[in-house]
């Protein structure tokens, strides 16, 4: 991107310590710039190597404390390694939950469990998924034993296996079980009417979380503990406990419990009356945020030797004990995390909690590779079809109909690759266990003269990966430009990493690095250029996210890093949005970066050849901000205002995070209903096939 402002000034800020990111994040992400990756440090890996073809459900991972890396865990994604498969009977359920290898196990219908009580012991790295609102379990359920990990269980109605008895103490029949698991992410689930318990955490289960699930019409809602030992660490938010009489939670000898946005709800009036809501016990540090009461009987108790802290927290119509006490812990060491007012909860936890009906749903209830499906590979040791990735790119065939995988080695591959707009379907996959493995690199700048004599590349020209095809996809790849502005200081330094020019793109567990315009996400006027980067890093210096497309940046890191001599100032983002399209959104994402406190900028408006039709736009939510970024996040370009566009925020966190003022919009919550994911990607859900 031409332009002759290159830093964004704003006021300095002194600098502070970045809080509030994950601890995997911050292990994978180093502060340092040692060597071409030393910003990433050895865990900047994807959470899995997914198959191509999975959908984005299927690759989503925990958070809370089932995201943190621990016991030889990387996170939480469940089954994502292995093939999608489909069943809708018992036999198959229990064939593939207790196998040796991951799967992504979609749930396609009502399934009896034979006898009744009947627990799957489910084994690790599996995902269990309802089939939108279609997947039940009646009559029993699942249950990890000691050692089992990464297991997700989520989008399932688990019910009926109530035996007539209610304080049941003959049946041991609960819908979701726990001795000594780790790494356990229960989500969207509906439980109910169950013999014993709804989920029993037991035995030193440690690093689960609980959210976004019905918990309804149970005498036992939710154990934890059955352990002397203080070592578990869980994360429970935006439940719905729902006339459930205890254990809601009972929480015993948790060495560190986050419960937040969860909703408590008793009934008046009705055959189940509660008898406590929360409850710490023994060893337990609670931490208890935002999370909202009514009709519940004693809604907060703790024993003698436990610790809980409250914060936020609204009680209606409640009665009796209501307590507090200790210092407990500080949830920001662990992970990053967004809190709902309390006020706000009963309306999002109703609407949202439970078996959501986008959720499971996949065109194939084939494993995930098909047989429509072209794999070819690379490799620069000659063991591959080809040695270059244009040579592969060029063997797809012109209009193809079904997805062509380029499956690259690991290794460095310093050439350009340019996939045409006429190769539509095709997807580059490393082939490593990280995404450093497999590098594609170049160092062409917009000033850079080209071999042929014919001018300079330009900035879009200048790319080392460039995206014209739609539906196009890349994963666990790093894809880097590494123009050297020191030895070229009379060359215009713009110099693109990866640019699509496309509809439809999937960007997933990559690493994009360069210096200035790293990352340009452009589009025809004709369509809105669609794109999603989820779970990857991006690195740069001067708008080194910037053009017209349509784009979401969710769940990845995005780096702010020095000028090549040492200076510190620039600028996140430069959309050219065109007017009444979406441009811009970054959610659920950290910023961050060894630079000068104050000195960067979000975002300022491109109004590409001074056009002013144009109506740029970049939304950053629900996001943590690290110090760098300025207390006036936005900036002027080109004699054009940022106020006179689209610059806002919602709900960031961090050093960087400031004071909502004038210079510094904030979205409404009516307004940030409006600007989610799935506004931007509309009729698209990316899905990798």
């Amino acid at each position: 991107m031409h332009t002759t402002q290159h830093r964004a000034r704003h006021r300095r800020r002194r600098l502070g310590l970045t809080v509030g990111i994950p601890l995997a994040t911050a292990t994978a992400v180093g502060m340092s710039y040692g060597g071409a990756f030393g910003v990433f440090g050895e865990d900047a890996r994807p959470e899995a190597a997914a198959a191509s073809s999975a959908p984005a459900w299927a690759r989503e991972s925990a958070d809370g404390f089932a995201s943190v890396n621990a016991l030889g865990q990387n996170g939480t994604y469940g089954g994502r390694d292995g093939a999608i498969v489909t069943v809708k009977t018992l036999a198959d359920l229990e064939k593939y939950a207790t196998a040796s290898k991951p799967y992504v196990i979609v749930v396609a219908a009502t399934i009896t469990m034979t006898p009744k009580g009947r627990e799957i012991k489910v084994a690790s790295d599996k995902t269990i998924v309802g089939a939108g609102t279609s997947g039940q379990i009646v009559g029993g359920g699942f249950f990890l034993g000691q050692g089992v990990h990464n297991v997700i269980i989520r989008n399932l109605t688990i019910r009926d296996s109530y035996a007539g008895t209610w304080n049941d103490k003959d049946h041991d029949w609960d819908a979701i079980q726990m001795d000594g698991a780790h790494h356990v992410w229960i989500d969207h689930n509906n439980l109910r009417n169950m013999a014993d318990g709804l989920i029993d955490s037991r035995k030193d289960t440690t690093y689960l979380t609980v959210s976004w699930n019905q918990l309804k019409n149970d005498n036992k809602a939710f154990g934890i503990g059955w352990t002397d030992h203080v070592t578990a660490d869980i994360t429970i938010h935006h439940n719905w406990f729902h006339e459930t009489e205890q254990r809601n939670p009972s929480t015993d000898n948790v060495a560190h419990a986050h419960l937040y946005n969860n909703l408590l709800q008793d009934d008046p009036d009705s055959s189940i009356t509660s008898s406590y809501g929360n409850y710490a016990r023994g060893g337990t540090r609670m931490v208890l945020e935002n999370s909202y009461f009514e009709g519940v009987d004693n809604p907060v108790i703790k024993d003698g030797t436990a610790t809980l802290v409250q914060r936020g927290n609204a009680f209606v119509n409640t009665t009796g004990r209501n307590e507090s006490g200790g210092t407990a812990f500080d949830p920001t060491t662990y992970y990053r995390y967004t809190l709902d007012a309390a006020a706000d909860v009963p309306s999002k936890v109703k609407s949202g909690a439970g078996p959501r009906s986008a959720i499971g749903r996949t065109a194939s209830a084939a494993p995930a590779t098909t047989t429509t499906t072209t794999t070819l590979t690379v490799a620069k040791d000659g063991s591959g079809q080809y040695r270059t990735v244009q040579a592969a790119v060029d063997a797809v065939p012109v209009n193809n109909a079904s997805r062509v995988v380029i499956a690259v080695k690991p290794g460095t591959y310093r050439e350009t690759v340019k996939i045409p707009s006429n190769k539509p379907y095709v997807t580059l996959q490393g082939t490593g266990g990280s995404r450093k493995d497999t590098v594609i690199v170049h160092g062409n700048a917009s000033g850079t003269p080209r071999p042929d004599g014919t001018g300079t590349y330009g900035t879009s020209g200048s790319a080392t990966v460039a995206v014209e095809a739609d539906d196009f996809e890349a994963r666990n790849l790093t894809v880097s430009n590494d123009f050297d502005e020191k030895a070229n200081r009379n060359v215009s330094a713009q110099a693109v990493a990866l640019r699509t020019a496309a509809d439809r793109v999937l960007l997933d567990s990559l690493i994009i690095t360069g210096d200035q315009d790293t990352l340009l996400l452009d589009s025809a006027r004709a369509k809105p250029g669609r794109v999603y980067v989820t779970n990857s890093y991006v690195v740069g210096t001067v708008d080194f996210i910037f053009g017209s497309a349509t784009a979401v940046i969710d769940r990845s890191v995005i780096t702010l890093k020095k000028r090549w001599d040492g200076s510190s100032g620039g600028c996140v983002t430069a959309p050219s949005t065109p007017a009444g399209r979406k441009g811009f959104l970054i959610t659920r994402s950290t910023f961050n970066g060894d630079v000068t406190a104050g000195s960067f900028a979000l975002g300022r408006p491109w109004h590409a050849g001074g056009d002013a039709s144009l109506d740029p736009q970049t939304t950053v939510r629900d996001s943590t901000l690290g110090s760098g970024i300025g207390a006036a996040p936005w900036s002027d370009m080109g004699g054009f205002s940022w106020k006179d566009d689209r610059f806002a925020e919602y709900k960031n966190t961090g050093p960087g995070a400031g004071t909502p003022s004038s210079n510094r919009p904030q979205l409404s919550d009516t307004q940030a209903a409006g600007q989610e994911v799935d506004d931007w990607l509309g009729d698209w859900t990316p899905t990798g096939s």
